[in-house]
């Protein structure tokens, strides 16, 4: 066969699965018609897109972004086939979510509410409301579920050819039997594909490639760490009784969901320790392909979800397929321009959502391509928040194990992963192991979640309430109040910035001016030309042609390469990573300077040494950064250290700190200490959706200089007091918790949600950060005159909600 390829497109898209075809789609509605070509190794869908379930479900997530994307897949579904005249198979015949025991209730509760916020039409039923809806289910043990009446099914298939037609119909060229041999580049940036049919210059091409995106991306140096996993279902025979009415039935306890089939019935599985397939590599002739199914480990999995629906067990069995789906390290896609290749983009590792988010993640990448910025909150999902050392097979073979088998697992908010671990290890880690950490993987990083001084560090079962360290975090957050404490922050992102042109660059790119006096810290924000926020950071000044850039371990390569990519050619600035060269201890408390003035002969007054001060300092044999700085509302300062010299200087604070009152202390006190002042966190109380006066940022902005995104802010400014603000939230009963994504209601009307939540031990209740859409200016007069409530798990708490912090609104304990 040969194919008449053009030489030229603007996009190239590789790969004609419902994600490649959904964003061709898109492109398409854009205008951008006859400047797409979709490129398809094989036939469409001959993927994993062939053999989904074909679940179309909006209810169970607690991202915006997500559940967006859900109901906009949905609704396309529903209205393709007017538009092009193929059926993409949608049946909005309802999804019930079932919850077996109290913590599920819990937590479908806490997802029904955030859901219901963001416009899914969910209710909350009874057993007996299940078996009426599912009349073969056995619902004697089962406590809820959860409804949604418009959810349902659709073809993979259909939905697929659906948008490759309609994509066809506004000019999208899309080649069948045609592979992608080799992606081009010149100087960090793609320049068109290769393939054996001839070659196509490109200004951006899509790697939507499924299964096979990792290797695609690993062939020009662009990490995009997925992996293929078992995946099964069973389809019984046609049986008397089973109506194709029937909603979707969901049992995660059960590993279980549960639809009507040709007749019978469709048994899904979701196996809680499953089979990773393929690791070091994927064929490249694996089409519309099967894997023997391996009944002996799938078994008593098969077993437990099919008791959900007896009837399964007595009938016989049509087929027990196994095919590979694709998962990644953290449960969340991979989308996104790839960091390391300019007009790279990706979207893959939809952890077995593709069918339920594909047309929406399509209509998201489309935007991103054409506009050069998304229209929602991805950084959650950004390619760039991943790492290579998570490409390695031995890592990929290990996490994949445990993210597919968390998919039914419950949603705890205080679980972490548990394999793939001990990839990093700071300095400290053996000394912070005697004294009793218990660690947790951020990043990467092994980092003291909580210490347990006087006995092994057991965290005991997972729970939405109270856990049993609970008093030990306590402990640990009111000895950062009222003594000192000694915090590990090796995980933090570092950046020196070097050169002549490293002040312009900075100061250009900075809402600050960071470029100002040699020894000052300066906190700032980077915007993008819209103005919403693309990092949050302090930059140091430690010379004048030399500067380190601190930012969230979250965020290190996005800001590495938002960093990077402001240096023109022409200027003479230089980007290097020290994030694992220098170790970070942090001092914090209202007796931080009485220890350290003991150990180093700097003179630490508040008069020679105040608040943003940084300064190369001795402490014993070591020459380190000191930079008098807090994260957590007190005295406090961050000691970056030379990584080997991190021990010495660590063994000198703790012999020392004892007659200070100095306690070890962990992320949990980190989270609730920051939370009672209101310090942001990017990536989880702000986004690249906020601007700087939504966000309550705008007090680091120097209108005075140019920087990027100046003119969007002016114009933000001009608007006046914005109706969307990020609020401070506390509940007034002492005992419910805040985590995430509960809503908030001003006199009974739902106006937002939690976005980031802990524990507020000095203000005597749980505290978080709420973005609130007034409907009107969001000022201090709005936010006052109003009775506010938070909905926990069904219930409502009286609220107090802020636009101040709770803790110390005046900074007197922090400049002291």
């Amino acid at each position: 066969m040969t194919h008449s390829l053009p030489s030229h497109a603007r996009v190239v898209i590789i790969g004609g699965g419902i994600i490649g075809t959904s964003v061709a789609y898109h492109l398409g509605q854009l205008g951008w018609a006859g400047d797409v070509v979709l490129l398809e190794r094989d036939q469409l869908t001959s993927g994993t897109t062939w053999h989904a379930a074909g679940l179309v479900v909006t209810f169970g997530s607690l991202s915006e972004t997500s559940t967006e994307l859900r109901k906009t897949t949905r609704d396309l579904y529903a209205r393709l086939e007017a538009e092009t005249g193929h059926s993409t198979g949608f049946r909005p015949v309802g999804f019930i979510e079932a919850a077996a025991d109290r913590d599920r209730l819990e937590e479908y509760r806490r997802v029904a509410a955030f859901n219901r916020y963001h416009g899914v039409d969910v209710a909350e039923i009874g057993p007996d409301d299940i078996a009426r809806l599912f009349p073969l289910a056995d619902t004697r043990d089962l406590l809820a579920g959860f409804y949604v009446a418009a959810d349902g099914r659709a073809d993979p298939v259909g939905a697929t050819v659906a948008m490759a037609k309609g994509a066809r119909m506004r000019g999208v060229q899309i080649f069948e039997g045609v592979p992608v041999t080799r992606v081009t580049q010149n100087r960090g940036r793609v320049t068109g594909v290769e393939t054996p049919f001839g070659n196509i210059s490109a200004e951006v091409v899509v790697n939507c490639a499924g299964m096979w995106a990792r290797e695609l991306g690993a062939a020009v140096g662009v990490n995009i760490p997925n992996q293929a996993a078992e995946h099964y279902y069973l389809i019984t025979e046609p049986f008397a009784g089973v109506s194709s009415s029937w909603p979707i039935l969901e049992d995660p306890a059960s590993h279980g969901y549960y639809r009507e089939e040709v007749g019978g019935l469709l048994v899904g599985l979701f196996e809680p320790v499953c089979a990773p397939w393929k690791v070091d590599g994927i064929p490249k002739d694996f089409s519309f392909g099967e894997i023997p199914p391996d009944w002996d480990r799938m078994t008593p999995f098969l077993e437990r979800a099919m008791k959900r629906v007896p009837k399964t067990l007595e009938v016989g069995i049509k087929k027990f397929f196994c095919g590979p789906e694709s998962f990644t390290a953290d449960l969340r896609p991979i989308v996104g321009e790839a960091p390391e290749l300019r007009g790279y983009f990706v979207a893959a590792g939809l952890n077995s959502i593709g069918i339920i988010t594909g047309g929406g993640m399509g209509k998201v990448l489309a935007h991103w391509i054409a506009t050069g910025q998304p229209d929602v909150d991805i950084t959650g999902m950004n390619i760039d928040r991943l790492h290579p050392y998570q490409n390695t097979p031995e890592y990929r073979r290990h996490r994949t194990v445990e993210s597919l088998g968390l998919v039914y697992a419950c949603h705890y908010p205080t679980r972490a992963p548990l394999t793939a671990r001990g990839a990093k290890r700071s300095a400290f880690h053996e000394r912070l192991a005697a004294a009793g950490a218990f660690f947790r993987d951020v990043s990467g990083w092994e980092s003291p979640d909580w210490y347990s001084p006087d006995e092994p560090p057991d965290p005991g079962p997972l729970s939405f309430g109270r856990m049993r360290w609970f008093p030990l975090w306590q402990a640990e957050h009111e000895a950062a109040r009222s003594a000192v404490i000694a915090m590990e922050m090796s995980f933090m992102s570092k950046f020196f910035v070097e050169g002549r042109d490293a002040a312009a660059v900075l100061d250009r790119i900075s809402t600050a001016r960071v470029a100002g006096t040699v020894g000052v810290i300066t906190y700032t924000q980077w915007l993008n030309p819209g103005g919403t926020i693309e990092a949050d950071l302090t930059v140091t000044r430690l010379g004048e042609q030399r500067f380190l850039v601190i930012v969230t371990d979250t965020m290190h390569r996005h800001a590495e390469t938002w960093l990077r990519r402001a240096i023109g050619e022409d200027e003479h600035a230089f980007v290097s990573d020290a994030t694992g060269a220098y170790a970070q201890l942090n001092l914090q408390g209202p007796r931080a300077r009485d220890l350290l003035q003991t150990l180093t002969d700097t003179d630490l007054s508040n008069e020679v040494y105040p608040y943003r001060t940084a300064r190369e300092i001795s402490l014993g044999y070591a020459r380190l950064f000191c930079i008098r700085m807090s994260y957590l509302g007190e005295l406090g300062y961050e000691l970056v250290i030379p990584t080997e010299q991190a021990v010495h200087v660590y063994d000198r604070i703790i012999a020392a700190g004892g007659a200070f009152g100095l306690r070890h202390a962990g992320l949990k006190a980190l989270a609730s200490l920051r939370l009672e002042k209101g310090y942001r966190d990017y990536g989880h109380d702000i986004d690249n959706c906020d601007n700087l006066f939504e966000a309550g940022l705008s007090f680091t902005l120097a209108l005075d200089h140019d920087f990027v995104g100046r003119d969007a802010v002016l114009a933000q400014k001009a608007a006046g007091v914005p109706h969307r603000r990020l609020c401070h939230v506390r509940l007034d009963d002492p005992e419910p918790l805040l985590y995430h994504a509960e809503v908030v209601y001003r006199d009974d009307v739902a106006v937002g949600t939690v976005r980031a939540g802990s524990y507020g031990f000095s203000v005597g209740g749980a505290v978080g950060l709420a973005m609130i859409t007034a409907g009107a200016p969001a000022d201090a007069a709005w936010i006052n005159g109003g009775r506010w409530s938070v909905e926990i798990a069904g219930t409502r708490y009286p609220a107090t909600v802020s636009l101040r912090p709770f803790f110390d609104p005046t900074n007197a304990r922090l400049k002291a």
